[in-house]
């Protein structure tokens, strides 16, 4: 297999980059490019220093973005970047540099949902479906042409670490696909076609500005705080509500039949309209 590309550059953290890095790692013999992998952001599971020291693939910790842009900005040789699960905004420096090509994996499907938190965004807006996207990147954030997506069904109950998980085996499928026709320069991408007035999703933000009002309906209730709940990532501060006139955090969440109830000073139920309860544990503050 040919490739003008000599250098391969992976950026990023979690389950899918260490998966992306290995796949990466054993096809450099299909096509003798080099490999590095550069953290920008340390995660407190990381898998991918441990991928490295395994593997012989050279490692590099650049959290400050100055120091990041400078180092991919000196590239010589024609390099392929794959910004896997990364939040690094490449500056247009580097972006429009001739030798260099990046590819970004998205967890939504663009044009839709572009920026952060996506996950988080699509469960809050009630959607049915939702996916992931591998394109090109340019200037503009989650702006260029997409190469690859895959879709999947958001159920019921979904909480946004699980669906998390789930975009994630879906982006190294899409990336095992779409590798050798990015590498070969054949891929067909497609422009987005989205509107100049779109939505962007800032990391500032959170669903419901993160507090649940006691007008909303049960159902809205349910997917404000599956929408914000990532377990013990703690991305999201916990959703607050008002307890009889006074601001209350709340604890844990969950769906329960109407036999289960059992009353509690720190415990609220609101029904659903199918009979079900929503169990809300919570704290004064």
């Amino acid at each position: 297999m040919n490739t003008d590309f000599g250098r391969v550059v992976v950026i990023g953290y979690g389950k899918a980059t260490g998966e992306i890095l290995k796949y990466t790692d054993d096809r450099r013999a299909d096509y003798g490019y080099e490999l590095e992998f550069i953290e920008h952001e340390p995660h407190v599971l990381g898998v991918t220093r441990q991928i490295c020291e395994e593997r012989g693939i050279p490692f590099a910790s650049m959290p400050d973005k100055r120091e990041l842009a400078g180092y991919l900005g000196e590239i010589q040789e024609k390099t392929l970047i794959v910004s896997a699960s990364n939040n690094f905004l490449f500056p247009a420096a580097v972006v429009e540099r001739e030798n260099i090509t990046i590819i970004n994996f998205h967890n939504a499907l663009l044009p839709e949902y572009p920026g952060r938190n996506a996950p988080s965004w699509v469960i809050y807006q009630g959607e049915a479906r939702t996916g992931i996207t591998w394109h090109y990147v340019t200037a503009g954030v989650d702006e260029g042409n997409i190469i690859i997506q895959k879709s999947c069904e958001i159920g019921s109950d979904t909480k946004a670490y699980e669906l998390t998980e789930m975009l994630m085996d879906l982006a190294y499928e899409g990336f095992c696909e779409c590798f050798d026709s990015v590498l070969q320069e054949n891929a067909e991408a497609k422009p987005q076609g989205f509107s100049p007035e779109r939505r962007m999703y800032r990391s500032s933000e959170i669903p419901g500005g993160g507090v649940l009002h006691p007008e909303e309906s049960t159902e809205n209730a349910y997917r404000l705080l599956r929408s914000v709940d990532y377990g013990k990532s703690g991305i999201f501060p916990p959703v607050q509500m008002e307890i009889d006139g006074k601001r209350a955090e709340i604890l844990r969440y969950r769906k329960i039949a109407p036999e289960k109830k059992k009353e509690g000073a720190d415990m609220r139920y609101l029904p659903f309209a199918d009979g079900e309860l929503l169990k809300i544990k919570y704290r004064m503050l």
